[in-house]
């Protein structure tokens, strides 16, 4: 009974989870859950106010198997989320679970935790089945623990939350992720005071009638100062739109560029939005498995632009790789001693498209001769020439 699954995503199963967990008094609820059916690896926790599963897809060939499950007891989750931060994300784990203990093997390392096989767990699947299956009353209007709601914020992603009735959980979904809390029905020593929408808000008509009516947070709030061209967002989303901002840009400045009179400027164009489409697409599949790691990565990478001294991070982690960045420059600057060799310099040939651009709007002028850019009688154009060494005397 085994499945394999990456540091990084075991990780992410145990700190969505374990904010849930019940008390030393419940212990078959003092853990974390490992629940592994015929399709996925499963996280499972409550302490009978929320209930929260987080899952991850097995690979093909542990698909199909019996199911199996084991709870891990509190006391070992520490430790065990601090072994796996020692390893790296990408770095696989095996999970073998016995009748007395589960282990996780790594190819450096191996952590063991004693469980039982025998403790039992409420049925998460069919509670939350019937949570999802409750109908909708007319007006639901519950009382929730802030304190118990913040737990949620552990799963780092965008939630969305159905309520369906007032004395009913609350159903929240994440990606891959699940969850559930109880309504409030007692607060200090008595209990939580039946109310309905309209005697709550009709204690707050006197303050908001001081308001206007129409007024909506989409339009009516202003949005922050944009960024300046020259600094990054620390935002991800702020990000991923100037990413596509970016290749949009792009292309349509490519389409502007003439490739016969200045390919360079087109190749350039083109290279900047196919760069920007790469960089939106890697951050949009990291935020899709971790929206924290995104953030982090989009923040530090903000502050590396910053500090404008990306040339010596991108030197530095090249020669990390094993790259040859010492090589990749002297490959360059004899591409580019190469060029200027054999064709005229870029901004020669930018004068000549000028003088070629003002001549056709009629504007007269005059050049001097010069061995920089030339008159084609001929071709009745300006060409950009290329400047040939002094002769040496004899």
């Amino acid at each position: 009974m085994t499945v394999t699954i990456n540091a990084h995503q075991l990780g992410r199963l145990i700190d969505k989870t374990i904010s849930h967990i019940g008390s030393e008094s419940h212990e078959s609820l003092h853990g974390i859950r490992l629940d592994i059916d015929a399709r996925y690896l499963y996280a499972v926790a409550t302490d009978r106010f929320t209930m929260v599963a987080a899952r991850y897809g097995l690979n093909h060939d542990e698909k199909d198997q019996e199911p199996w499950a084991r709870t891990i007891p509190a006391d070992y989750l520490p430790s065990l989320r601090e072994w796996i931060n020692s390893m790296k994300g990408a770095e696989y784990i095996t999970i073998e679970a016995g009748d007395n203990r589960i282990v996780f093997d790594s190819p450096q390392t191996t952590y063991s935790a004693a469980v039982s096989s025998s403790l039992e767990f409420p049925d998460w699947r069919g509670l939350l089945r019937s949570i999802t299956e409750q109908t909708v009353d007319e007006v639901p209007f519950p009382a929730i623990d802030s304190r118990m709601l913040k737990r949620f914020s552990d799963t780092d992603d965008i939630l969305r939350v159905r309520v369906t009735a007032e004395q009913k959980p609350v159903l929240v979904f994440g990606e891959d992720f699940i969850g559930a809390q109880m309504p409030c029905r007692y607060t200090g020593v008595g209990a939580v005071k039946e109310e309905t929408f309209e005697t709550v808000s009709s204690l707050w008509l006197w303050t908001l009638a001081a308001g206007a009516k129409g007024v909506d947070m989409a339009t009516d709030i202003p949005e922050s100062e944009p960024t300046r061209h020259f600094e990054a967002p620390k935002d991800v989303r702020q990000t991923g739109a100037d990413l596509l901002r970016g290749v949009l840009s792009s292309l349509e400045s490519s389409m502007e560029a003439d490739w016969d009179e200045d390919r360079d400027a087109w190749l350039a164009h083109i290279a900047s939005g196919v760069a920007d489409w790469r960089a939106y697409r890697y951050l949009d599949a990291l935020y899709q498995v971790d929206p924290r790691a995104a953030q982090e990565v989009v923040a530090d990478t903000a502050e590396q632009l910053d500090s404008g001294e990306i040339g010596e991070w991108a030197w530095d982690a090249a020669e990390e790789a094993g790259h040859k960045p010492a090589q990749w420059k002297e490959e360059r600057d004899e591409a580019v001693a190469k060029q200027m060799a054999e064709e005229p310099a870029m901004w020669a040939r930018r004068l000549a498209r000028g003088l070629n651009h003002a001549k056709s709007a009629g504007i007269n002028f005059r050049i001097d001769d010069n061995p920089f850019v030339t008159y084609d009688a001929e071709a009745e154009e300006w060409k950009a020439t290329h400047p040939r060494p002094a002769e040496t005397p004899a």
